[in-house]
């Protein structure tokens, strides 16, 4: 999972949802221009600087900037766009689902993981992670 805006304060939306999502086993992927690294993951300027598969695009950015960060979403092969709470664009949604990737705006990660009841295992317990 890719955050744009992931932010190196825990007390930001922008730190506390990815390190929650992280300790429920969630793979985060930091996207901020000024951090090299966040929740000991690096951290890549731009969505188009990942070097691996990206399932969740989740944003932590202003509304104005969801449209360009949708684009880059479809460009890098996103499965969906997830815009955080107070975070809408209907240019965003147009792209998203003209491209047929998932889009949810206006709604928290974090709270609709514990509303749900959601985990996966933890990065140490994971087969494909050595050590």
């Amino acid at each position: 999972m890719a955050t744009v805006g992931a932010s190196t304060n825990l007390q930001k939306p922008g730190g506390g949802v990815p390190q929650h999502l992280k300790r429920i086993g969630f793979h985060v992927i930091p996207v901020n221009p000024n951090a090299s690294e966040i929740l000991g993951e690096r951290s890549f300027a731009s969505l188009l600087d990942i070097d691996e598969p990206v399932d969740i695009v989740q944003v932590f950015r202003p509304s104005e900037e969801a449209p360009i960060i949708a684009r880059q979403a479809v460009q890098i092969g996103a499965k969906s766009l997830w815009l955080q709470l107070g975070i809408t664009s209907p240019e965003a949604r147009r792209i998203a689902d003209e491209a047929g990737i998932d889009y949810v705006e206006d709604r928290c990660l974090q709270r609709e993981t514990r509303r749900l009841r959601i985990r996966k295992d933890p990065v140490e317990a994971r087969p494909d992670r050595a050590s």
